[in-house]
């Protein structure tokens, strides 16, 4: 069995051949009967954001999906702050029996670990992968009132004076943080870093003028970019995103190394029985393979994933080890 599933606790041995062929016997029907019979009560996803951020975004579209398709609701509660470390510290102690699941991103899985001296949780240990819903753009973008109309005329400002562009982040360590960390390095520029509490409080700021840029997740941008209250510079990655077509990439740009790319995912606390974990996984996979999930996570800029949970524990394990290096050239030390 893969290491991120762990199997289900054994019952306690009995001594006669014939009770252990029973209870074997017993096990085989079990586990079909409680995929079967699950949800008999509302899911809960904790998520690691606040309303309006890309991480609750995926999980209210895929929850009211997912509950239509359980006959139970799914209920999206918010846990914001700490770099995901709220949510995830949440989840780790909730009761492992299928009514409790962790909507999150890079940061609280496979970042925090290099950011911070103490986390309240294991990544590794106290989760188990069910699977990785989104892979989603990250796109540089300042206030529609800005001087910056393209990213040439962004660094010739943040060179022409350290420290005078302000960057926002979702919190010290998040990936919006390391975004225009990397940003920064690749121009050889300083820039002041301003941290906030969640995406969407960093994006207010920015629509109201108080900070000139975010390096950030695109469903949570583009609608304000849209609305014209933003206006985006690049898209981190080699070729221009589908929902942003006129953006240019950020190899475009003329910075091919800054490729930054985001991801939620589903998880659960460590023990929760494996034929839920399993019916979850089978019933989300549908859900993002609903045409209209999947236009409207592409307008979003979000593409669905749906990988089984084998594969998103070695996803995350690959990603810990990404991220332990992007933490080290950033200069970041564990606080």
């Amino acid at each position: 069995m893969h290491r991120f599933l762990r199997p289900l606790a054994a019952p306690a041995a009995l001594a006669a051949p014939a009770a252990l062929a029973a209870l074997a016997a017993l096990g085989v029907l079990a586990a079909p009967l409680a995929a079967q019979t699950w949800p008999t009560q509302p899911v809960k996803f904790i998520v690691s954001q606040s309303a309006g951020g890309s991480i609750d975004i995926a999980a209210r579209l895929i929850g009211q999906k997912l509950g239509d398709a359980l006959g139970k609701q799914v209920v999206i509660d918010n846990r914001a702050g700490a770099n995901g470390m709220i949510a995830g510290e949440a989840a780790a102690r909730a009761l492992p029996d299928g009514y409790t699941f962790l909507m999150t991103s890079p940061s609280t899985l496979t970042i925090n670990q290099h950011v911070y001296k103490k986390v309240p949780y294991d990544a590794l240990r106290d989760f188990t992968p069910v699977t990785q819903t989104t892979s989603i753009v990250f796109a540089l973008v300042v206030n529609a009132a800005s001087p910056y109309r393209n990213v040439a005329e962004l660094v010739a400002a943040a060179k022409a004076r350290p420290d005078a562009i302000r960057y926002a982040s979702a919190g010290t360590g998040n990936q919006s943080h390391l975004a225009a960390e990397i940003f920064a390095g690749a121009i050889g520029a300083q820039m002041l870093h301003v941290a906030y509490k969640g995406e969407a409080p960093a994006i207010t700021d920015l629509v109201g003028g108080q900070v000139d840029m975010i390096f950030g997740t695109a469903p949570a941008l583009l609608g304000q970019v849209k609305a014209g209250k933003l206006r985006a510079l690049a898209v981190g990655q080699p070729r221009r995103a589908s929902a942003a077509p006129d953006v240019p990439s950020i190899a475009e740009a003329g910075y091919p190394q800054v490729l930054v790319t985001g991801w939620t995912g589903l998880v659960a606390p460590t023990g929760t029985p494996v034929p839920v974990i399993r019916r979850l996984h089978d019933e989300v996979v549908k859900v993002l393979a609903m045409p209209d999930v999947r236009e409207t996570l592409a307008k979003a800029g979000a593409e669905p994933v749906g990988s089984t949970p084998e594969q998103f524990g070695e996803f995350i394990r690959s990603e810990t080890q990404k991220w332990a290096a992007a933490v080290k050239r950033a200069g970041i030390m564990p606080e």
